[in-house]
């Protein structure tokens, strides 16, 4: 299948109860394992560039590693900008063929984000791109801490930018390396009462996964990023590779060692947040 825009994927998500997995990428090794990962579960899926990867290659070079897989999986893959922080870098990104790109506009003053994504989103449409923004500053584990979102600005927000997706703060938090933080399910549904807009969690790898399924099946939330817990097992796969072979030093043999851990991570992580089979038979 060619890509797919991030409404294209979300949109049939929220008609038939599940969300799709934003699997955030360091790698072509990671990449790839996402993309066979869905291919296995016959799911859609969003590879995801955050700042750490665009640090580490540049933008033109993802885009075309990201085409690459997308154009030869099976099934939808959303190339997609995450944590886009200026209208420049979402502008490249949409010219590096992503299909999708996030502006995080979330710790500038309400107007301002407004203003700014809403002119990403129309940049971003205009060239047949998908684009999502933020509201409510979402905080890092052992740094900087959350803002939660405001129901009565995530309306506004939603309403005045024409955003495909709304990122929203309900008590989850990036990097966090367990499953106990839990997300305010009050909030959400008060957020859910004021706008039809497909619903974001960033930080999902803090999120208990039964949490994650319930919401994915009955919420308006979509999409769930995921990086934290699956870099955890790329390492652990990584670490035992190296002290199995204390001489191994090629890169290839070590690296195609950790492509199986992380696809069956991450198949687990996409199957739990998508459709209900029992019922979808």
């Amino acid at each position: 299948m060619t890509r797919a825009t991030l409404a294209e994927v979300l949109q049939p998500a929220l008609a038939d109860g599940y969300a799709v997995g934003g699997l955030v990428c360091l790698g072509w090794e990671d990449m790839r394992a996402y993309t066979r990962a869905a291919e296995a579960e016959r799911l859609p899926v969003i590879l995801q560039a955050g700042p750490s990867c665009r640090k580490h290659t540049p933008l033109t070079v993802l885009g075309s590693m990201f085409a690459e897989l997308a154009e030869s999986a099976s099934v939808p893959v959303v190339t997609h900008l995450d944590h886009g922080y200026s209208e420049e870098e979402c502008r490249i990104a949409i010219e590096c063929g992503f299909t999708s790109v996030m502006f995080d506009g979330s710790q500038k003053p309400l107007a301002e984000n407004i203003e700014l994504t809403g002119r990403i989103a129309e940049l971003a449409h205009a060239a047949g791109v998908s684009c999502e923004g933020e509201i409510g500053f979402v905080g890092y584990s052992g740094g900087a801490g959350s803002e939660g979102t405001d129901p009565e600005e995530a309306a506004e927000f939603a309403r005045a930018t024409n955003v495909d997706a709304m990122a929203i703060s309900v008590g989850n938090v990036h990097l966090q390396q367990n499953h106990e933080g839990g997300l305010d399910e009050e909030r959400i549904r008060t957020i859910e009462a004021v706008t039809e807009t497909p619903l974001v969690i960033h930080g999902g790898s803090g999120v208990p996964v039964s949490q994650r399924t319930a919401l994915a099946r009955a919420s308006r939330i979509c999409k769930f990023n995921i990086g934290t817990e699956l870099r955890m097992v790329f390492g652990r796969a990584l670490r035992n590779t190296l002290a199995a072979d204390p001489e191994v030093f090629d890169r290839v043999s070590i690296l195609s060692q950790v492509e199986e851990p992380i696809e069956t991570a991450a198949r687990a992580a996409i199957r739990a947040i998508g459709p209900d089979k029992e019922t979808s038979t």
